[in-house]
């Protein structure tokens, strides 16, 4: 039973975007903190009636958030 959801948050010019990786959850904000919490609200909303055993993830789950970082021509690795 999955009790992490992984979540890969980008920025798209003043917007902040956020997809989960196990469930299909995407949602954007201005800023990381309002990213990340309607990204919880999202998947509370999406999970909202659902059988979790049946779709095999826990009652009380774990958000485990990335943040990608575009490399820029000629910066260091």
């Amino acid at each position: 039973m999955r009790s992490t959801v992984h979540a890969a948050v980008f920025r798209d010019r003043d917007w902040y975007a956020a997809e989960c990786l196990e469930i299909a959850v995407v949602t954007q904000g201005r800023t990381l903190d309002e990213v990340v919490s309607n990204l919880r609200e999202a998947i509370g909303l999406h999970l909202e009636g659902e059988n979790r055993d049946a779709l095999g993830v826990a009652k009380h789950l774990r958000l485990s958030v990335s943040y990608e970082l575009p490399i820029e021509d000629g910066a260091a690795p």
